[in-house]
């Protein structure tokens, strides 16, 4: 296939040199005209991927540079910049896969929706699992789910990632995938600030059950589906992001129960943590119906400044548990 994969950070340059190993003609498309030429010169992006030889079938260019035919189109650009970019590139972009994990900030709204009110023309669908970048550069094996509401156009995606190293499957819950994809970074930022703290593995995996619960339950009200929680998209990809140093909310989420400002942590992390964002949106959508994510509030009480770490477990550790809060819907048992 043509390919072009718009992002050239650590996440769009790992999923490039993927496709480029699976045969297809890759184009890298970014913003940093000088950084782009570095790597066109090198064929290695030292900023953010460094030691990962960049192919020579991956052709690296602007946001600005016109495709004649983009048989699929990758966005791996931070969510906030989503709508942005979708809109400005140029060219026939039949098919439109987000690999993005986050939710708009300010509407709340899922990347896919983003994509399809910019490019109503275009299929959009979701790519999402248990996938640091450099893991995937490193050809380490892993799975992901192709989600989209048309069959063939998932299995089109599910045919230009799959490989030996990299096995999709396909899923029409485009809903449950692209929403535990954006929730288990707030809960990774979670984890890392326990780890901060000083807790113990304990402490960190009561954090994330019920945290896991909290996602499942807001992905239910929003029409998702159990078994996308409690596959690779949601349990699988929560684990791999909020036990991994190599994840950039975990690291955020450490620094931040050190006692790190965020604005420090932020800039010493270099890059985008999706989970700060997503983290006040989830807040919004689990108001909008009607569901209550303790857990994630805490995050984002954390997140925003409005509350300190120690606090924030505080508060969960008071609140009175119930059975709800272990349970996902009154169904779960006829759902497994």
């Amino acid at each position: 296939m043509n390919v072009s994969v718009l992002g050239a950070g650590s996440w769009g340059t790992a999923l490039s040199i993927l496709l480029a190993k699976n045969g297809h003609a890759v184009t890298l498309l970014g913003r940093d005209e000088e950084g782009l030429e570095t790597m066109r010169e090198t064929r290695e992006n030292a900023r953010y991927l460094p030691g990962f030889p960049v192919p020579p079938e991956v052709r690296i260019e602007g946001l600005d540079h016109e495709l004649e035919i983009s048989d699929l189109t990758v966005v791996a650009v931070p969510s906030a910049a989503v709508r942005e970019i979708i809109g400005q590139i140029r060219g026939h972009h039949p098919l439109v896969v987000i690999a993005a994990k986050g939710l708009e900030s300010g509407t709340s709204k899922l990347m896919c929706d983003v994509v399809a009110e910019e490019r109503p023309d275009a299929e959009a669908g979701v790519l999402s699992g248990p996938n640091l970048a450099v893991e995937i550069a490193r050809g380490v094996p892993t799975v992901a789910i192709s989600a989209c509401q048309n069959p063939e156009a998932a299995e089109t995606v599910r045919e230009a990632f799959s490989c030996r190293t990299f096995r999709v499957s396909v899923s029409d819950d485009v809903v449950g995938v692209e929403l535990a994809g954006a929730l288990k970074n707030v809960l990774a930022i979670g984890a890392g600030m326990s780890d901060g703290l000083g807790f113990g593995d304990n402490t960190k995996g009561a954090f994330l059950a019920r945290g896991l619960m909290e996602m499942a339950r807001l992905g239910l009200a929003m029409g998702g589906r159990m078994e996308t929680f409690l596959g690779p998209a949601g349990v699988g990809d929560l684990f791999a992001t909020a036990a991994s140093r190599l994840s950039r909310n975990y690291r955020l989420g450490r620094a931040l129960g050190e006692g790190q400002p965020l604005d420090k942590a932020l800039a010493e992390l270099g890059q985008v943590a999706e989970g700060v964002t997503s983290s006040e949106s989830a807040i919004v959508l689990a108001r909008r119906h009607g569901v209550e994510v303790p857990v994630m509030a805490a995050v984002a009480g954390v997140v925003a400044g409005r509350i300190d770490p120690r606090q924030a477990v505080g508060m969960l550790m008071d609140r009175a548990p119930r059975m709800d809060d272990f349970l996902a819907c009154e169904s779960l048992e006829q759902k497994l």
